[in-house]
């Protein structure tokens, strides 16, 4: 793997490390304490994850409707 690919990946970690803090966020909130901490951090981890996500390259464009296009495309021209 080149650096290139990784990045995202960790990003990708990132964001779902943020998901788990905020489950804990919310399962603190309807106790007596809140613990804020876990907010904050989710938020903190979320952000350096997107950030870090976005360098990814986007996937290649598939051919799941080229049927549907063709068919479109030639009725358009008739």
């Amino acid at each position: 793997m080149d650096d290139k690919d990784i990045i995202p990946r960790i990003g990708t970690f990132f964001i779902i490390m943020s998901i788990g803090f905020f489950l804990l966020f919310a399962i603190s909130n309807p106790t007596e304490k809140n613990y804020f901490d876990y907010l904050f951090i989710g938020i903190f981890l979320a952000v350096i994850g997107f950030f870090m996500r976005r360098k990814a390259a986007p996937p290649p464009p598939t051919n799941r409707f080229s049927l549907f296009k063709k068919m479109r495309d030639k009725e358009k021209k008739d």
